[in-house]
């Protein structure tokens, strides 16, 4: 929060917009690679950490290797274990944002809400609005970044009468910790990854807990484990050993892979992992609730779940799960297409916005809003899931098709920093320096990952929120993951295509790099 106006330069080389794991991996990079400092963070939250600031609820826990889920440029010895738990996260976020000196370069609690690029000063012009104060301010940066985040904006209840409740109701994401769900009656409803790590963590502090289901998911089982004073030992005295551990697991985790073309061979993979799944969930919760839990698609059409005691805890005497359909809330319970669920804490694990990004912040570029430019093509996209034509000086992290289900979402946030400061090296020592896509080559490598993804399981027929919905007249669209290993996004961050840019550093000189790596050919091929 400001104390005053006065109290944030109006202007800094760079800018990014959230201060999460995508904004501390540009701050570090920006000062390991270039010894570049002058850059500021503006995030909503009170604090730095993005999702695992935000997300404190009962269970909150990565389900992707903490050895593989955290920089590679920062590995850390010490993790208590392999699948980390919110607040050690959020701790290993704090020690490396610290250790670049970035929270002095933070403003916490406020809201960026038009960000519009200014040809004549060749800057960006962000609007802000302090979330308590209300005052609004501006700040001017050459290199703007946006590192909000993929799944922020909860999804909106599409219940009736949630105002006419008497109890506490709140989303996942905005867990109320002055709420004790001790001895009350609980209803979650969904059951998704965030549910799955609920219920097991609060079931047994309960009276009555009711999942309230929409949907099925193939569950595996648990990939956790601690990690002794003794592997610790290993990992911080034997230089190398975290480097091959996490090659190691990367290079496991990239064997789902095989699972996502729609071909004979992946066929027969999935087939087998089905087979391993559904042995496992029916040996693991009762035996009433399977033909609500295992699902009738292809394993992989979903982003799978790792068990972390959900299926077991169906078990508990207190617990009743059901996929009746709830048609309205009311005062002290839900009516369902079936009858009535009494509750005094409702929890909301139903999601949030996918598909969408940069909600809430209107990016007005060359000649067109952001949104514009999106419509035009269908859905959301980014050329190597960083950067859209008409926007200059503009990267997104973790943008459009960056993530892959089966991996580490930090692997992506890397790749796509290292890309973004490569093709911006040429420029920032040039106080006029522009860097543009060129609008064809956008084109093309949205066209082949779109075509690529209507390929794959993702689009084998569930319903998915990796999907976008879709009228007749248009193609599904995919904006949330990347068809790829992300080795190969590391490779095409490392080694760009540069005829696919434009590199100015006056308004009547155009240059393109000279002494670069030259990869040939076109992108999109």
């Amino acid at each position: 929060m400001l104390s005053t106006k006065e109290s944030l330069s109006c202007y800094s080389q760079f800018a990014c917009i959230g201060a999460g794991f995508s904004g501390i991996a540009l701050g570090a990079t920006l000062k390991r690679w270039y010894g570049i400092t002058d850059i500021h963070f503006f995030e909503r939250h009170d604090d730095l950490g993005g999702t695992w600031y935000a997300n404190k609820y009962p269970g909150a826990a990565c389900d992707v290797p903490s050895v593989l889920y955290s920089y590679s440029f920062e590995p850390n010895p010490n993790w208590s274990r392999v699948l980390p738990s919110q607040e050690e996260l959020w701790k290993y976020q704090k020690h490396v944002a610290d250790k670049y000196d970035l929270p002095s370069k933070m403003t916490f609690g406020v809201e960026v809400q038009r960000c519009q690029w200014i040809e004549e000063k060749k800057r960006w012009v962000l609007d802000l609005r302090d979330c308590k104060t209300g005052v609004v301010f501006k700040h001017e940066c050459r290199f703007l970044f946006a590192g909000s985040g993929i799944l922020v904006t909860p999804r909106e209840i599409d219940i009736p009468g949630s105002e006419d409740f008497k109890g506490s109701i709140f989303h996942t994401s905005q867990w109320r910790s002055d709420v004790d769900v001790s001895e009350k009656n609980v209803i979650v409803i969904g059951n998704g990854c965030t549910a799955a790590q609920i219920v097991p963590s609060i079931v047994d502090k309960t009276k009555h807990l009711t999942q309230i289901i929409r949907a099925k998911h193939w569950m595996l089982p648990p990939i956790d484990g601690v990690y002794t004073d003794y592997m610790k030992s290993i990992f911080k005295y034997l230089p190398g050993t975290m480097m091959i551990q996490r090659l190691l697991i990367f290079l496991f985790a990239e064997i789902e892979l095989k699972a996502v073309p729609m071909t004979t061979s992946a066929a027969k993979f999935r087939q087998k992992r089905r087979a391993y799944a559904e042995k496992f969930m029916r040996d693991t919760a009762p035996a009433k609730y399977h033909d609500l839990l295992i699902p009738d698609f292809e394993i992989g059409c979903k982003r799978r779940i790792y068990d972390s005691g959900y299926l077991a805890s169906l078990h508990s005497e207190n617990l009743t799960l059901t996929n009746e359909r709830a048609l309205k809330i009311v005062e002290n319970g839900v009516e369902t297409d079936r009858g009535f669920i009494e509750a005094d804490v409702i929890v909301l694990a139903n999601g949030f916005s996918t598909n969408t990004f940069l909600e809430g912040v209107e990016v007005v570029g060359r000649e067109e809003t952001l949104t514009q430019h999106w419509e035009s093509f269908g859905g959301a996209e980014a050329y190597n899931c960083s950067a859209m034509s008409g926007f200059p000086n503009f990267f997104m992290l973790l943008g459009p098709n960056a993530t892959t289900g089966h991996t580490s979402a930090i692997m992506a946030i890397e790749n796509s920093v290292n890309f973004a400061l490569r093709i911006l090296k040429p420029v920032l020592g040039n106080p006029n320096g522009v860097v543009e896509l060129d609008r064809d080559a956008e084109e093309r490598y949205v066209n082949r990952i779109q075509d690529d993804l209507s390929k794959t399981v993702w689009n084998s027929g569930c319903q998915s929120w990796y999907i976008q919905p879709h009228s007749e007249n248009s193609r599904a669209w995919n904006a949330m993951v990347y068809p790829y290993s992300q080795g190969y996004l590391w490779y095409r961050s490392l080694f760009p295509f540069w005829r696919d840019w434009k590199i100015t550093f006056s308004q009547e000189a155009q240059l393109l790099p000279l002494v670069f790596i030259y990869t040939g050919g076109r992108s999109g091929q």
